[in-house]
């Protein structure tokens, strides 16, 4: 599985490649970040971000889209900024007929440090090891592009078996309230 992680921001948004085999396998192919002057609009911005991503996923070529999703901070025009990033990556991803798989930061962090609440450090430290990096990855939000990615190739195979569980057990469930809806009905009579 390849996934284009993406840490979305108005002034860097993270991106990184990451391909998975089997189990916890797991390799880079690449990694940048897109940045956009805070001085001009958003929607020039919004755009270079769009513009980068439809790149990324035409050279890439990515099986799923994983994007941090927006937690509250106690800055809204950072969140504010982050949500619109994230919506536009989005939407370039529904557009190329991707999946798209949004991931909090604790759950990244879980999955890459064992520990929901380690800190920036702790998470590039984790992404250079377990990519096998030469260096670790710089500014932050290339690490956690890349850790986002790491995250989903780790979860997504969970994640599908827990959903195929539940429909089977959907299944049995609605089977069952048949044949016990049949018999009320037979002694009804």
């Amino acid at each position: 599985m390849r996934v284009l992680g993406v840490d979305p921001g108005l002034t860097r948004c993270g991106l990184g490649v990451v391909e998975g085999g089997g189990g916890r396998e797991v390799r880079a192919v690449a990694v940048d970040v897109v940045r956009t002057p805070p001085d001009d609009e958003v929607a020039a911005r919004l755009g270079a971000i769009a513009d980068a991503v439809e790149r990324w996923i035409a050279e890439h070529r990515p099986d799923v889209v994983a994007v941090e999703r927006v937690f509250s901070q106690h800055n809204v025009r950072s969140v504010i900024g982050t949500a619109q990033a994230g919506g536009v990556v989005a939407l370039v991803a529904g557009r190329a007929g991707l999946p798209v798989a949004f991931h909090t930061p604790s759950e990244v962090k879980a999955a890459v440090t064992g520990s929901g609440r380690a800190d920036k450090a702790q998470v590039t430290t984790m992404v250079t090891r377990v990519l096998a990096l030469d260096a670790p990855p710089r500014p932050a939000d290339a690490a956690d592009a890349l850790a986002l990615a790491v995250c989903h190739c780790w979860r997504a195979p969970m994640a599908a078996r827990m959903a195929q569980a539940e429909a089977r057990a959907a299944e049995v469930a609605r089977v069952h309230a048949a044949k016990v809806a049949a018999a009320t009905r037979r002694r009804a009579r």
